[in-house]
């Protein structure tokens, strides 16, 4: 989200004008997935040097704004935070932060070491402006008392163009392919199920692949055709849940389970226009708004995934396919649901009229102008 302001904001194109210039400070840390989160001193060399950076930046251009991302509520990454605001923020008139994690107001009151809290307070607390991405994220940044708190939806290009010309009449008869034959058929009619996250257990992909198994055995069992079959694309980054997951489909899960590992930008398209429903029963405690369902209503995706954090508000009220966390069962009930009675046409029409770049930036732009 930080590249599409960078990339909005630098072209009269993103509707920003000349009224906003970005200095970026690249502060990348971790090496890789498996490394994020962990504390190492190159990794506190690395960030002095980079404050030291926006320093150089705050002076030789008269910059006044501070626009920050703050960490979810890990340790290490909020001992970051403390850091550079340490060392940077009593040098600018205004700090911005824009919260894309959620969960650390309330990390701070229920789990944090009371001196960690008051540290916290003392250098992220009362800051000018928080950006959150929802209504639910509201409270979790109040928690430290900014001045101001604006609400800006996440906002993506649209990885579809030319969706209204080709794959809106493909997605229609594809359902209505799906839907007439079931009853039909004499072999099995299968709807194809992505996955498509970091590959962890709070992200859901345990959930999953268990649903995907129940709701098929559920569907032999009543003689139904109806298939689910599960592309699981990603990255698994503990090996004790990957070693748990290669065990749950040894079991049961062999030609029903495919694992396609991290899938690069045209492979990413590729799954996403040969998918028939997105499955994401995420519980991740710092859910924010995940990329992943927008780009699959960008898609026409019908989406099944749970009533966690702010999911619930990226959706109309009453859409089908959101369910309890940690439920294989709501899952299979779901899947099947989605079957019936989703349409892709209001999943694009979501996307369109709510999470394309466009509305991002010019809401993004206002807020900032805002603080400015």
């Amino acid at each position: 989200m930080v590249q599409h302001l960078l990339e909005g904001f630098s072209h009269p194109a993103g509707g920003t004008g000349p009224e906003i210039v970005c200095y970026h400070v690249n502060v990348r840390l971790s090496d890789d997935l498996g490394d994020v989160g962990s504390l190492r001193l190159g990794k506190v060399l690395t960030l002095l040097r980079c404050c030291f950076v926006a320093l150089a930046y705050r002076f030789r251009h008269g910059i006044r704004n501070f626009y920050y991302v703050p960490s979810p509520p890990k340790r290490a990454s909020l001992y970051r935070d403390w850091i550079v605001m340490a060392m940077l923020r009593l040098f600018f008139d205004r700090v911005i932060f824009h919260w894309h994690a959620v969960g650390l107001g309330e990390w701070l009151d229920e789990q944090a070491r009371p001196w960690e809290r008051w540290m916290s307070h003392r250098l992220l607390g009362g800051v000018q402006h928080s950006l959150v991405l929802s209504r639910f994220s509201e409270a979790d940044a109040a928690r430290l008392s900014p001045k101001r708190i604006d609400v800006v939806p996440n906002g993506i290009p649209d990885p579809c163009p030319d969706y209204a010309r080709g794959l809106a009449s493909d997605r229609a008869g594809r359902w209505e392919q799906i839907r007439s034959e079931t009853g039909t058929r004499s072999e099995p009619v299968t709807v194809r199920v992505l996955f498509l996250a970091l590959c962890t257990r709070d992200k859901g992909v345990h959930t999953a692949v268990e649903g995907i198994l129940l709701a098929n055995r559920q569907l032999a069992a009543r003689g139904d055709r109806l298939r689910f079959m599960l592309t699981v694309a990603g990255t698994f980054v503990d090996a004790i849940e990957k070693a748990d997951f290669d065990r749950m489909c040894a079991v049961e899960g062999g030609g029903t389970i495919q694992l396609a590992g991290f899938l690069d930008s045209e492979a990413k398209r590729t799954t996403f226009r040969q998918a028939d429903v997105l499955l994401f029963p995420t519980y991740y405690a710092n859910e924010g708004q995940p990329l992943n369902i927008i780009e699959a209503m960008a898609w026409g995706l019908p989406v099944v995934t749970t009533r966690w954090r702010a999911i619930p508000e990226m959706f109309p009220a009453g859409q089908p396919g959101l369910i309890e966390p940690r439920s294989p069962e709501q899952v299979a009930n779901a899947l099947r649901e989605v079957v019936w009675q989703a349409d892709p046409a209001v999943f694009r029409r979501n996307f369109e009229e709510r999470f394309r770049i466009e509305a991002h930036l010019a809401r993004l732009r206002a807020v900032l102008l805002f603080s400015s």
